[in-house]
């Protein structure tokens, strides 16, 4: 029987290539990031690290799953066998995502797909997620003073040059520092590279007919008008059930235990079933989708956004309530939807 857990993986080495033409200067507290970053002797047994699963050939989630999103929805740990319940998502960009707060227009913020990574571990929701996955017996299974101790064997000239010559006396505390700076890395432009052909302005005929139709449709959760100096996130950092079908294949399903996402973390039954909407950024990268991995291609995923609630051809909702009123009868042609995958495909960082 394989072990369950719902924790998504913010981790990680396979080889982490970066292209002369593509090369940036990090920060010393970048750099101390990104070794971490790729450290493989975290893990019990050594061999994986954050970027095994957050890899950038992949746009930063796993690219075993993105080798073959038919088969593969989830993230294989340490062990070679144990397994997590949910896709890995994209870290690339998630840094921008605020602390886990309830707005007018509902929950926002938060990382992992059920916002538990709210912020109030580091005052970083970035930072308190990669205090996940190393922890995590089904992902990288170890223990703080293992992190600690491989720091204080490879690292300890550069961790203390950056968080002080007392960094790591206490084991506590030298693990928030070791979150600290990879989050670091991962808001790093490395990471956060804006260098698509939609920043570039570098779009097609084709990607542009799609920009003018995911303008008009798909702008309420995945925002353009929420964005910083680089550029818009393409999402709003909220949650939402869009009525994704359970994926019978899931590694540990039980169909008398849907996933209830954020409803969970906030403790509100009315907010069962709803998942963090995710950036667009790098999205064709980043196969399957959904947070339980149901659709193995882009094209899947937006035709069903677009007809959930007009086609009989997919399966009922895992969790039949809440459901998000945004999509389900968008009433696109099968040529708009392409066209809107194509657009999507113009945010891959190049």
């Amino acid at each position: 029987m394989k072990k369950k857990n719902y924790t998504c993986v913010l981790a990680l080495p396979l080889v982490y290539m970066v292209s002369a033409s593509n090369a940036v200067a990090l920060s010393r507290m970048e750099d101390l990031g990104r070794q971490l970053y790729e450290e493989t002797n975290f893990s019990d047994p050594v061999g994986q690290s954050c970027q095994t699963c957050h890899s950038p050939e992949s746009g930063f989630a796993d690219p075993q799953n993105a080798i073959s999103p038919e088969d593969t929805f989830v993230s294989i740990g340490a062990d070679g066998e144990s397994t997590g319940g949910r896709n890995a998502p994209t870290a690339a960009y998630a840094g921008y995502s605020p602390m886990l707060h309830k707005s007018n227009r509902g929950w926002r913020g938060g990382l992992f797909w059920d916002g538990r990574a709210d912020g109030t571990l580091t005052g970083d929701p970035l930072a308190d997620q990669a205090q996940g996955p190393p922890l995590n017996p089904v992902e990288m299974n170890s223990t703080k003073e293992r992190v600690v101790a491989v720091i204080s064997q490879n690292y300890a000239k550069l961790f203390m040059a950056v968080f002080g010559r007392n960094s790591l006396d206490d084991v506590d505390q030298a693990y928030t520092y070791f979150s600290i700076a990879v989050a670091a890395f991962e808001r790093s432009t490395e990471v956060q590279q804006f260098s698509s052909a939609f920043d570039n302005g570098y779009m097609t005929p084709e990607e542009k007919a799609g920009e003018a139709l995911f303008r008009n449709n798909c702008t309420t959760c995945h925002a353009m008008t929420l964005k910083i100096e680089e550029g818009p996130l393409f999402t709003n950092y909220g949650y939402a059930n869009i009525g994704l079908p359970a994926n019978i294949t899931l590694p540990g399903y039980d169909p008398e235990e849907p996933d209830l996402g954020l409803g969970v973390t906030v403790g509100d039954d009315r907010e069962n079933g709803k998942f963090k909407i995710p950036t667009l950024r790098n999205v064709s990268k980043t196969a399957p989708y959904g947070h339980n991995g149901y659709f193995s291609t882009l094209t899947d995923m937006v035709s069903f956004l677009n007809s959930r609630d007009s086609s009989n051809e997919w399966a009922d909702p895992e969790y039949p309530f809440n459901l998000s009123e945004n999509v389900g009868n968008m009433l696109l042609t099968d040529q708009e939807v392409d066209l809107i995958v194509t657009f999507l495909g113009a945010l891959d960082d190049q």
